[in-house]
């Protein structure tokens, strides 16, 4: 067997038997999703929490339902890496848009171990595409017409990942926060970047690049003085320039 042949079949043999590690190690970690839930639920103080399965696995996954009566208006609301659909900010932005008038649907995306890095999540994407359209399929159910996303940090990145495929016509408007490897080319829906001046260092750094690519009618970026990647002291801000936005663009 001469050389390249031999290391293309070497090659071949490794992929093989590598690849259904590298798949296993890709799934979403469904017991730490447990673990959370198993948390979150027995504290839940506003929302009802509802289970909706993706249609690949028929997995169950945990979303906080917070409705509105009188309104047409919902927002899915997207945490970021490793975290759960009611952590911090996310809850701040789940309970405080629904006072503003805005139905809510925070929902568990996928995650990973503890210790898992960026760099591990994308094969998690389609996983966190379908949740995304499951949640938009039950608000459409639920009679909502008018659906933003919110959605921050990993989020964004997994928000993206939905839109750029074949979003529901029902999803009117993107609130991105803190997305950091990525832009908005190619997507036409009015789109809220926002920020932080003290956000982590790629989401500074791409900035120019997403505000070059917010082509939707209505899109704009926003940053808000001295606050960090989580918004932390600055999540009033943080929900009033969501809900603005939300407000002034869903009919």
């Amino acid at each position: 067997m001469k050389r390249n042949n031999l290391l293309a079949w070497l090659l071949g043999v490794w992929a093989a038997l590598a690849w259904p590690l590298l798949a296993v190690a890709a799934e979403a970690d469904y017991a730490r999703e447990k673990k959370w839930a198993d948390e979150v639920v027995p504290g839940l103080v506003v929302g009802d929490p509802v289970y909706l399965q993706t249609p690949r696995g028929h997995h169950k996954f945990l979303t906080l339902f917070t409705p509105v009566a009188g309104t047409d208006k919902a927002a899915i609301v997207v945490h970021g890496m490793g975290i759960h659909p009611d952590w911090g900010m996310v809850g701040t932005l789940r309970t405080d848009l629904a006072d503003r008038g805005i139905t809510t649907l925070s929902i568990q995306m996928p995650i990973l171990a503890a210790d898992a890095k960026g760099e591990a999540y994308p094969p998690t994407f389609p996983e966190a595409a379908e949740r995304i359209g499951e949640a938009v399929d039950f608000l459409k159910a639920k009679g909502y017409t008018q659906i933003a996303i919110v959605s921050h940090s990993m989020g964004s990145r997994m928000s993206r990942v939905y839109l750029a495929g074949h979003p529901d016509p029902a999803v009117k408007l993107w609130a991105s926060l803190g997305l950091s490897q990525d832009d908005y080319a190619g997507l036409k829906l009015p789109i809220l970047d926002l920020y932080g001046d003290n956000d982590l260092p790629p989401v500074l750094a791409n900035a120019a690049k997403r505000k070059q690519t917010l082509a939707g009618a209505s899109s704009q970026q926003k940053v808000i003085a001295r606050a960090d990647h989580f918004y932390s002291g600055h999540e009033a801000e943080m929900v009033a320039a969501v809900a603005d936005f939300l407000n002034a663009t869903l009919k």
